[in-house]
């Protein structure tokens, strides 16, 4: 009798984690929504919610390929770096000293954070690094190449490009007048990035290379191809969401785009229950984790809660969500 009921307890125990890893952090958005509402009554204005979702819409990007990349079981630390580095490249590339056409100086960003991507992928995939080893060249270096390349060029860090029709209407413009480019290039990639993982081969491949990497090695699937693709389209993600912050900035700031964004992009994903172990991706999970981030943070700073104590909350929600996952990994 008493076996059964330490059984029964240890199943309710476990059906409440799998509640909170599967929908909690619906449940918390609900809950800073009502608290907001309750303290601060223009924070749900139509106005107010539109910035969060422009201001969530790079974060959101970002995530998108750190939820791939985690979905094999690794991590990618050279997010926030790559976001500086396509940042550094549009402004540049738009500038006085080169004057390229807006497309040429999107595709030479792309280029660029595909290429990093490339070189993760092949050290993880191909030559065996532990990705956190792996990634963290690219943490350091692709902002310190970003850097050099701004001071090279223009002699600052902070550069502003001529007027771009197109990124202006990126950055500010509004389909009918009211849903944000921006917004709409988000949900777009995320409404890819789902079908992707959900409906083709490549998708299951991921999820069962993070699943059982030496199971699906001996199932005869392409675990090196699958890898670097993954770490590629993180870096190309990661790329087109520098290329966002950089049409809202109306600037490039390598020292300070992107900054911290691979912590905001991994509490996303941990968040949204795509467990750290590999082995699933939660696409509409990452968006509602992204839409939480950016809502807590808003709500601390509407709350003039200091950046320091911002972060440690940060890290304490990462904490809840790893504790969430306990016993749930594969």
């Amino acid at each position: 009798m008493t076996e059964v009921a330490v059984a029964r307890r240890q199943f309710d125990t476990d059906r409440v984690g799998a509640w909170i890893q599967d929908r909690g952090v619906y449940a918390a958005i609900v809950v800073l929504l009502l608290f907001n509402l309750a303290v601060n009554p223009d924070f749900l204005t139509a106005n107010n919610l539109q910035l969060n979702l422009i201001q969530m819409a790079v974060v959101l990007v970002a995530s998108l390929g750190m939820a791939m990349v985690i979905g094999t079981g690794g991590i990618d630390l050279s997010v926030g770096a790559v976001i500086a580095l396509s940042n550094a490249f549009v402004a540049i590339y738009l500038s006085n000293t080169f004057q390229l056409a807006t497309f040429p100086a999107i595709l030479m960003a792309l280029l660029a954070g595909s290429l990093v991507g490339l070189f993760n992928g092949v050290l993880v995939g191909v030559v065996g690094i532990q990705p956190i080893i792996a990634t963290l060249p690219m943490f350091i270096g692709a902002r310190a190449f970003a850097q050099f390349w701004a001071d090279r060029q223009t002699g600052t860090i902070a550069i502003r490009y001529p007027e771009s029709a197109f990124m202006e209407q990126l950055g500010y413009g509004k389909l009918f007048g009211r849903v944000p480019y921006s917004v709409i290039v988000a949900l777009s990639l995320t409404a890819v990035v789902a079908f992707v993982m959900l409906r083709t081969t490549f998708g299951r491949r991921v999820v069962s290379v993070g699943d059982n990497l030496t199971a699906s090695r001996l199932a005869g699937l392409p675990v090196r191809r699958t890898l670097v693709t993954v770490y590629v389209l993180s870096g190309l993600l990661a790329a087109v969401a520098g290329i966002l912050a950089t049409a809202r900035l109306g600037q490039g700031g390598p020292s300070t785009a992107g900054l911290d964004f691979e912590l905001n992009a991994i509490t996303a994903v941990v968040v949204g229950g795509t467990a750290l172990s590999g082995g699933r991706v939660r696409i509409l999970g990452t968006f509602a984790g992204a839409l939480f981030i950016q809502l807590l943070l808003s709500t601390l700073i509407s709350n003039d809660v200091k950046p320091s104590l911002a972060r440690i909350i940060q890290a304490l929600v990462i904490i809840a969500a790893v504790y969430a996952q306990r016993g749930r990994g594969r």
